[in-house]
């Protein structure tokens, strides 16, 4: 995967046009999400906060050593994972925050801190519980408040901001229910979310993988010349290529698996990662085959967060000897 800039991949911001920045948090696995920064004249506009209050203070306090006289006026939340949303609360009282329908909906009724806080000091077993606690031990989910939308929108908006443009746009359902991606037409820059993952497995939480693919050409088709990934290294068009690559590979091994009448957890676990079985997170099969499933058959037992993170901790288990 391609790291387009000269920047290495380290904590903070690095400017990636004139005025478009990226906030990165190195090691983008699970929680470690990236933001982004577009100044114009007299303003700027946020791309998603992050996990808690401490890592969204500290990007916050960074970023003001730049904006000086063009302080944070409007925010995106690119979806409605808590690693991209949670911090909204530090955000000021007249800042305008976006999203779309969808994500505003899962902000309300999704997973809350508290019940995150939950998943890591409960007994879930010693398969399920240490992985949760790998994957959201390091984050501190007290004292969130949780602020949703001001403004929500279904397809697309264009924000002026000083007098340059952002373009806003939805392209999920894919790893969550409501993804947008924020353009900046006059730097080339795009922040996708969580549409893309850079060094690590991506993850299907609500959507289809057919739309994903979607989402990755209407992704290319802007024609970028920086990509800010929701985790990960900056990349470009080449970064989008891959991911759409992982994404087509996984949509066929499924699509065979049902085919051949393999209940899901079968196909998960039979699956041929090929060269994608190095990547970190590779367990993150399991969710995005059996979102895959239900999409196809209604009938999929239902299966929730708790038992899908131990299928994730079992099948990080099994194939831990095999990548």
């Amino acid at each position: 995967m391609t790291n387009r800039t000269t920047n290495t991949y380290t904590r903070g911001l690095h400017q990636v046009a004139p005025g478009v920045s990226a906030w990165l948090l190195p090691d983008g696995e699970w929680g470690m999400s990236n933001a982004g920064l577009v100044q114009g004249e007299g303003e700027s506009f946020l791309v998603d906060t992050l996990f808690d209050l401490l890592l969204t203070t500290e990007m916050l306090q960074a970023m003001s050593g730049t904006t000086g006289n063009s302080p944070i006026r409007a925010a995106l939340n690119t979806h409605a994972n808590g690693d991209h949303c949670f911090g909204n609360q530090l955000l000021a009282d007249d800042v305008t925050i976006y999203a779309t329908r969808d994500t505003d909906h899962e902000i309300h009724h999704g997973t809350t801190p508290e019940r995150l806080r939950m998943l890591v000091t409960s007994d879930f077993g010693p398969v399920t519980s240490p992985f949760l606690r790998s994957c959201f031990g390091r984050f501190h989910f007290e004292g969130i408040t949780l602020r949703a939308a001001d403004v929500t929108f279904e397809d697309a908006l264009t924000v002026s901001v000083g007098g340059r443009d952002v373009e806003l746009l939805r392209l999920g359902p894919a790893h969550t229910a409501g993804d947008a991606i924020a353009f900046v037409p006059d730097a080339g820059v795009l922040f996708t979310g969580d549409l893309l993952f850079i060094g690590g497995t991506p993850i299907m939480w609500a959507g289809s993988l057919e739309n994903w693919l979607r989402a990755c050409d209407r992704m290319r088709a802007l024609d970028p010349t920086a990509v800010v990934p929701g985790h990960g290294p900056l990349t470009d068009l080449d970064g989008i290529a891959e991911m759409r690559s992982y994404l087509a590979h996984v949509k066929d091994q499924i699509a065979e698996g049902f085919a051949a009448g393999r209940p899901w957890r079968e196909t998960a676990d039979r699956m041929d990662l090929d060269r994608y079985a190095s990547w970190p997170q590779a367990e993150r099969i399991v969710v995005t085959t059996y979102q895959a499933y239900r999409q196809a058959a209604a009938d999929t037992p239902a299966e929730d967060g708790i038992e899908l993170f131990g299928e994730m901790a079992a099948w990080q288990q099994r194939h831990a000897g095999k990548r």
